[in-house]
């Protein structure tokens, strides 16, 4: 990732919570029909590498890429669960997002999955995932759009919530509404409006075990993971006002009838 932006969530067991039900199948279901198995694969920001073991798996002739922020011990999270899958076509890679230590030309694919809007200089990211990515290859990226999130019912403080997570992902250096401006950088980034395909995912937790398990993993986002840290410092919440925001998530999840749907931007960029 930059070095010009902080990242908003960490790797706090309940920011790994959530990453870790992340899967090919329901984060990169727009990438799978371009992959062929004897393909090389680089995947930016794997985190604890659920999608990228998954891409391993549909790979099963190439050999894919994973790689994370220096110094970060989620790289060894995502080599654990390499292993315990048996996976052999796999390496783990620790460097900056817009500097790849790769050589031009290197994969067939290049993949980032919620790294864009983390980013201090997205196009300058997208434009190293273009730079090491083969003619005729693939540059495929996915971002949540924040201001696109939308749940039932309209519990008090959710709005609250949703403004105060903007301003805090801003202060940090990023786009929390990247979803919506994936093209735009794409362009900015030397592609051309032809080579690009745009898509739109969703995820949507409705039943009482999503509900608790979304609500409860946000309710401790807010108080514990790099969130909350970065938002006191930015003087955007005190200690006060993200308790008062973790009590709104856990109502919200005890609602019977709560829903919550969350879109992504979904970018296919040919080289």
């Amino acid at each position: 990732m930059s070095k010009e932006a902080v990242y908003t969530h960490g790797h706090h067991e309940s920011v790994l919570r959530s990453h870790s039900w992340r899967t090919a199948e329901n984060s990169a279901a727009y990438l799978l029909p371009y992959l062929k198995p004897n393909m090389t694969l680089l995947d930016i920001g794997c985190g604890p590498g659920t999608i990228t073991a998954d891409f391993a798996t549909l790979l099963s002739a190439g050999h894919v890429t994973a790689l994370e922020v220096p110094g970060s011990d989620v790289l060894e999270k995502a080599r654990a669960l390499a292993s315990k899958r048996g996976l052999t076509n796999m390496s783990f890679v620790s460097g900056d997002a817009t500097t790849l230590p790769f050589a031009d030309g290197t994969f067939d694919v290049v993949h980032a999955h919620q790294v864009l809007q983390h980013v201090g200089d997205p196009v300058q990211v997208l434009k190293e995932m273009r730079r090491v990515t083969k003619p005729g290859g693939v540059v495929a990226a996915r971002d949540t759009d924040f201001s696109g999130m939308v749940w039932y019912p309209e519990v008090e403080g959710m709005d609250e919530w949703r403004r105060g997570y903007l301003q805090v992902a801003r202060a940090n250096g990023g786009e929390p509404d990247a979803g919506r401006r994936l093209h735009v950088w794409a362009k900015k980034a030397g592609f051309s409006r032809e080579s690009i395909t745009l898509s739109v995912g969703t995820w949507c937790y409705y039943t009482s075990d999503e509900r608790a398990w979304w609500s409860g993993l946000w309710a401790d986002r807010t108080l514990s993971s790099n969130f909350a840290s970065t938002a006191i410092k930015n003087g955007i919440y005190t200690k006060e006002a993200l308790r008062r925001v973790a009590e709104t998530w856990q109502k919200w999840g005890t609602e019977e009838d709560g829903w919550f749907t969350l879109i992504h931007g979904e970018l296919i960029a040919r080289v």
